[in-house]
């Protein structure tokens, strides 16, 4: 088979690449800068130089192809200029599956996200829940417009579509606000751990896994939560002490305390500029914020399944560790 592949040079793109190549197939990876894709390039794939954002860029490389994987998005927690977010997340995505239908692809299978749902206030939602109210950062928003707006509708006038909804995606190579927090308590200066956050906790391997079964298995018009067991950041931050023996900062702050901080934040962010970690927007996900659902159906129809978290996170803080030049434990726990 041949697949287009958008995003195929972020965290969860190359790593399908990659699996689609050991499979067999054949992979056409769109790419803003042939020269920073010379990976994908030496595993024999077609780089085609685009951009979602520009619609005609995409359709001599997608036509002819057999499916696709819409994975590329804009992902920045706290990032002080959010107009790339509606651009990228709403019109690319509205720019690729319209696309997709005009071509007459098969199936396509777009990589949306758990955010749609907003905080769940600590319930563990499934496909059928929908949350209408504001969103607590950019990404979540434009997202669900994506989500909702655009692939939703396009579905119901026939586009062949699967939707796979990941957590949190975790493992070595990563760059989000949880890998960031990860890294600077390895290097022991994270002041604080939230209480009360919860997410749904992949691996970057499950995830990928995940998206391959959707094309092979998934019914074209559902969505698959693919996220991984649901656990707090106080408890992944438990299992980072044990894993690795370094000490978790002792001051756990409440939601209550963090919601302040965030206002606080926000005031100072507009005159000083902050460290992503320490904006108004990446303290208010983090105030008691829980993104939770649960991923029996992609379980019960694809045969999904995840690794534990204490397996995964272990994998991926020797990794950090090694990058940061940490010395690992003897023993692992």
């Amino acid at each position: 088979m041949r697949y287009f592949v958008t995003g195929a040079t972020g965290f969860i793109g190359s790593r399908l690449v990659h699996q689609l190549v050991a499979a067999g197939h054949q992979v056409v990876a769109l790419v803003r800068d042939p020269a920073r894709a010379g990976q994908l390039a030496q595993l024999g794939v077609t780089l085609a130089q685009g951009d979602v954002t520009d619609k005609e860029s995409m359709r001599a490389a997608m036509a002819g192809t057999d499916g696709l994987f819409h994975i590329a998005g804009w992902y920045q927690i706290g990032a002080r200029d959010k107009r790339p977010a509606q651009r990228v997340n709403v019109q690319g995505t509205r720019n690729v599956l319209e696309l997709m239908r005009d071509l007459g692809l098969p199936k396509g299978v777009y990589t949306s996200t758990l955010a749609v749902f907003s905080d769940t206030q600590g319930r563990m939602v499934d496909e059928s829940y929908r949350y209408t109210g504001p969103h607590l950062n950019e990404y979540d928003r434009t997202k669900r417009l994506a989500h909702y707006r655009v692939a939703e509708p396009m579905i119901e006038q026939g586009l062949p579509l699967v939707i796979v909804m990941p957590g949190a995606v975790y493992g070595p190579g990563d760059h989000s606000l949880v890998a960031k927090s990860f890294e600077a308590y390895l290097q022991r200066k994270l002041p604080l751990v939230p209480r009360g956050a919860a997410l749904c906790w992949g691996h970057v391997s499950d995830v990928v896994r995940g998206h391959l079964l959707a094309m092979d298995k998934g019914r074209p018009g559902e969505s698959y939560i693919i996220a991984g067991p649901p656990h707090t950041l106080e408890d992944a931050f438990e299992l980072a002490e044990r894993i690795t023996g370094i000490p978790v900062p002792r001051l756990h702050l409440s939601p209550t305390l963090l919601r302040l901080m965030s206002g606080l934040m926000r005031v100072v962010g507009s005159v000083v500029p902050l460290p992503d970690t320490y904006r108004a927007e990446s303290l208010r996900v983090t105030a008691g914020v829980t993104y939770l659902g649960r991923n029996d159906k992609a379980r019960r129809e694809l045969g999904y399944q995840v690794r534990p978290l204490e397996e995964g996170l272990r994998e991926t803080l020797f990794y950090m560790m090694q990058k940061l030049g940490i010395e690992l434990p003897e023993r692992p726990a």
